[in-house]
């Protein structure tokens, strides 16, 4: 996993982590990854862009429809976007107020046609054991965009919550 910061790292060496920096200006977290086709590594992305939507006062239900949406996303991206080839990078970027959370997923796979995607909830669909990804993306989050070809995804969640959490500046 590479965040913004460790961009410069030279080939060989391990990427180092660094910590997501919140611009206080603007009362925002801004996460960016650069991580393999790896879903441990995405695993790790969603634990950290987590953790930025519950600083910023995301109530149980939105942070459980990000966690939901953001897992089928990376899911997507690795498995059938670069078919898990290692070689392929998954692009993240995370934009977290505490009004909302905007996140873009991009893959380095051929893309894809929404419209040829099977909707899971016909009678011919419903006992497959996959299918149901972008359904759970489009139903949890207020806004899903697809664009370049299907290989990105913009997703956005409006917190409901009405907390108003105050931050160190």
């Amino acid at each position: 996993m590479r965040s913004t910061a460790s961009n410069n790292s030279p080939r060989g060496r391990k990427p180092r982590k660094s910590a997501p920096r919140r611009n206080a200006s603007t009362n925002h977290l801004p996460l960016k990854f650069e991580i393999t086709s790896d879903l441990s590594e995405g695993h790790k992305v969603q634990k950290q862009i987590i953790a930025g939507i519950k600083k910023m006062g995301f109530d149980k239900e939105s942070t459980f429809a990000i966690k939901l949406a953001l897992e089928e996303a990376l899911v997507n991206a690795i498995r059938h976007g670069n078919k898990r080839d290692p070689k392929k990078k998954i692009h993240i970027e995370a934009r977290v107020t505490p009004k909302r959370a905007e996140i873009i997923i991009e893959d380095e796979g051929p893309g894809f046609r929404r419209t040829d995607v099977p909707d899971p909830t016909a009678a011919e669909n419903l006992c497959k054991c996959s299918g149901r990804g972008i359904l759970l993306m489009e139903n949890f989050m207020d806004e899903v965009r697809w664009s370049r070809g299907g290989r990105r995804v913009k997703m956005v969640k409006k917190n409901e919550s009405g907390r108003n959490v105050k931050h160190e500046t």
